[in-house]
């Protein structure tokens, strides 16, 4: 998993080389849990710049794969967390340009050496992969972030007090003197509508999600500069405009390929590995998948309950049992489940409501006594549309959408004139107008996900309006 953490204060630099290697020393060890196998900490404190690691090692387990990196160059200095599943054909091609002496075969190594060749925009174009930055620049003294296409993993950073943060969990922040950790209102009500936090926020103030597929970089002046290298919409529009021209059975036969490619680079480790599997379409293709890739080294873990209303893991043994994998089922009780629950808060690092956190955490927890990486079918039902609310969301708001303004505007008015009623009627007629009032297909499915909606009174609805228009808005 791995974790970084770091701080730059290019006009606000009141720590001595001691006391910044210090709190950094103190932030770093806040996400031990992320990279038990080793850690680093580089400070230069004539710039105010501090970079922290803690390393989880899957690729290249020797004191080469060390972080922070530090580029043959000698221009750049890195943290890293994530993986980049094509590096080995960047650095074969990076080989067959120019001499370069390695001195590892880490992803790392590789994306320094094409940050010193082409810079760190265009890199970033060329990787495919999980990953989220940190970049310091030695001759330019500018710190960049990245984070990856689909926001994998985490990336938080801001600033309070003349100093720039940035970290993969939040409270690493703690030990920081400039880091005040005031709560966003905006946000407690983000969390109370969608049971977790959405990005771009973070449950403090002053600190955002860096949105995946942007990098931000942060100048000696304070200029900060936040662009995407990569944008969903553009890749839709362009497929859209060119679509696909082959048969139902070429496009399946390409969706195969393509997926077997993924899997193969993704199973590229120097540790052991396995699955998730639950059974369902998601984790038995993922396992399926691997099974066709290597067939001798698939281990699979599924976890069951003793309240048989709860447990799947007959689903997950029956398809363990067809693709003939080393299959472990983990049993827990009621009590297991209960148990876990004061550890959550550090686990998730911020407030998060669903439900299948406890088994997911618990899972994890004991598959790691067997492997260090494992595979998982989460992401499926986003990217191909698996779940039913796509459907039932979309087919209703083709019903309402040339509803006129006028009217969108009475039904807003009645829904919030009701919502301090406890009444039986109320609330019927509220669960109707609540599907009725929106001015687009974003806002409507957005009221659609909520736990709780605006007219049920549990957070401000001009709080709901401002974090709707930060998830929207490009």
């Amino acid at each position: 998993m791995c974790g970084l953490v770091g701080f730059f204060s290019p006009n606000n630099n009141t720590l001595n080389q001691e006391n910044q290697h210090r709190i950094l020393a103190e932030m770093t060890t806040e996400i031990t849990s992320r990279g038990p196998d080793d850690h680093g900490l580089w400070c230069d404190s004539e710039h105010g710049v501090a970079l922290g690691f803690r390393r989880l090692s899957i690729q290249d387990l020797s004191q080469a794969g060390h972080q922070p990196m530090v580029s043959a160059c000698g221009r750049y200095v890195m943290v890293f967390n994530g993986e980049i599943y094509n590096f080995q054909d960047l650095r074969q091609n990076l080989n067959q340009n120019e001499q370069i002496t390695w001195h590892g075969h880490s992803d790392s190594e590789v994306i320094l050496a094409l940050v010193s060749r082409f810079g760190i925009e265009a890199t970033l174009t060329k990787l495919s992969g999980m990953f989220a930055i940190a970049l310091w620049d030695k001759q330019e003294k500018s710190l960049t972030l990245a984070r990856d296409r689909m926001g994998e993993k985490p990336l938080y950073f801001g600033q309070e007090n003349g100093t720039f943060f940035f970290t993969s969990e939040v409270k690493a922040l703690y030990p920081h003197p400039d880091f005040s950790a005031t709560i966003n209102d905006g946000a407690v009500a983000a969390y109370l509508r969608f049971a977790y936090v959405p990005d771009p926020l973070s449950v403090f103030k002053n600190i955002t999600k860096l949105e995946p597929g942007h990098f931000v970089r942060i100048e000696s002046s304070g200029q900060v500069t936040n662009k995407a290298f990569w944008s969903p919409r553009d890749i839709f529009m362009s497929a859209r405009s060119k679509p696909f021209e082959g048969s139902r059975d070429d496009a399946a036969n390409e969706l195969n390929d393509r997926l077997l490619s993924g899997i193969k680079q993704r199973i590229v480790a120097d540790v052991p590995l396995g699955a998730f599997l639950s059974g369902g379409i998601d984790s038995s293709t993922v396992v399926a998948l691997m099974k066709a890739v290597a067939p001798d080294r698939v281990r699979s873990f599924a976890i069951g309950f003793d309240n048989p209303r709860f447990d799947e893991s007959p689903h997950a043994e029956a398809v363990a049992r067809h693709l003939n994998t080393e299959h472990t089922t983990f049993k827990m009780s009621e009590r297991d489940c209960l148990d876990v629950i004061p550890d959550l808060q550090d686990v998730y690092d911020e407030p998060f409501a669903d439900p299948s956190q406890v088994p997911t955490t618990l899972l994890c927890r004991l598959a790691r006594q067997h492997v260090t990486v494992s595979m998982a079918g989460d992401g499926g039902d986003e990217l191909f549309g698996g779940y039913g609310r796509y459907w039932d969301a979309s087919a209703h708001w083709r019903k309402v959408h040339n509803l006129p303004a006028w009217r969108k505007a009475l039904n807003r008015k009645i829904l919030m004139g009701l919502s301090n009623s406890p009444s039986r009627l109320a609330r019927n007629v509220r669960k109707k107008f609540n599907r009725l009032h929106h001015d687009n297909a974003a806002q409507y499915y957005a009221n659609h996900m909520s736990r709780w909606r605006v007219d049920e009174g549990l957070y401000p609805p001009n709080a709901s309006a401002r974090i709707f228009m930060m998830m929207i808005l490009p």
